[in-house]
């Protein structure tokens, strides 16, 4: 596939990724301007947090729309990185596990005769639900497909180079590299597997008390969680050991997408919403139980661990760009590249 279909299909997922963030966009413009549009108890949540909560999450996806727009631009190739990374990064936290756990959960809930909290109409109606989650899977389809082509155009050297042929770093560059990220896979380890137990039931006993209600999508939802973070640690540790094991020969955009997508998730689904709930209690003198106990240790560890991982992948890529010194326009991609 040559330069010219590479940035054709870029634009085209682009373009469909906008247009995927206007239904969102416009149900939050109403609900922030008092329109009740397929609210069932708007009273659940409280007025002023509802505002407040419908505006950040409009703002977020306006980012994600602004993004997808700069993927259908020439331009964006000369965007700084981060720029780019870091809202598609956290993107790719939130989108991803929703993009498995909603159709999952719901087969589950169909096949099994469990309750849908989806199609319940207790908070929202039904079809709200369709409409955003719907969307939100187009979006994170067409969006993170995009980010690919966009990647492999502007760093696609280092994408498809074998693990076993990444230069090896300076002796206290590696070491500080290990030093954090060793610690932080097996943290990313840990989490996964406890979020996977917590999603199947468990633990039983005294800590059950604190972790929030399940349903048979939060359930899924844990679930799927914890396996990309498992997949995530498993990522970041090729990347930590490039020359070893039997994995040398995989190319690097493979563990680095795992590393991507599992930190991202546990920083965006624990971590910023541990984060969120900490501040509202603070605010609020509140008490609520996933700030608190298990659940809280959690988040606050997945916030660390996402944290930990971004700061690493940042950079890495500061140094592996500064050593290739690439030309602020793309080499040509030779047809079939990847």
């Amino acid at each position: 596939m040559n330069t010219e279909q590479l940035m054709g299909r870029q634009v085209l997922l682009g373009r469909v990724a906008v247009a995927a963030c206007a239904p969102y966009l416009l149900l939050k413009l109403l609900w922030v301007l008092g329109h009740d549009i397929g609210i069932v108890d708007v009273d659940r949540a409280g007025r002023g947090t509802w505002i407040a909560a419908n505006i950040v999450t409009f703002l977020m996806d306006a980012v994600a729309a602004a993004i997808a727009y700069t993927l259908t631009r020439p331009s964006g190739l000369r965007a700084p990185a981060w720029l780019l990374a870091l809202p598609l990064w956290m993107a790719s936290g939130l989108l991803t596990p929703l993009m498995i756990t909603v159709p999952t959960g719901s087969a589950v809930a169909a096949l099994t005769g469990a309750a849908n909290p989806m199609a319940s109409g207790d908070f929202l109606e039904p079809w709200v639900y369709v409409l955003v989650y719907g969307a939100f899977i187009v979006e994170g389809l067409t969006l993170l497909s995009a980010f690919w082509i966009y990647a492999h155009r502007r760093w696609g050297a280092l994408l498809r180079r074998p693990l076993e042929s990444v230069p090896v770093p300076a002796p206290g560059v590696r070491v500080a590299r290990r030093l954090l990220g060793v610690p932080a896979a097996v943290l990313l380890a840990v989490l996964g597997i406890v979020d996977v137990l917590w999603g199947l039931g468990m633990p039983t006993g005294p800590g059950a008390a604190a972790l929030p209600a399940r349903s048979v999508v939060t359930a899924t939802s844990g679930v799927v969680q914890g396996l990309l973070a498992l997949a995530g640690a498993a990522g970041l540790a090729a990347l930590l050991f490039p020359h070893r094991g039997r994995l040398r020969r995989l190319r690097t955009r493979v563990p680095l997408a795992l590393a991507w997508l599992g930190s991202a998730t546990v920083f965006a689904w624990g971590g910023t919403m541990w984060l969120s709930w900490a501040v509202a209690d603070a605010l609020t003198g509140g008490d609520s139980a996933p700030a608190r106990g298990l659940p809280g240790l959690a988040g606050a560890l997945e916030l660390v661990a996402g944290l930990v991982v971004l700061c690493l992948g940042a950079l890495t890529l500061a140094a592996e760009t500064a050593r290739t010194a690439p030309s602020s326009a793309p080499a040509p991609e030779r047809a079939g590249a990847y």
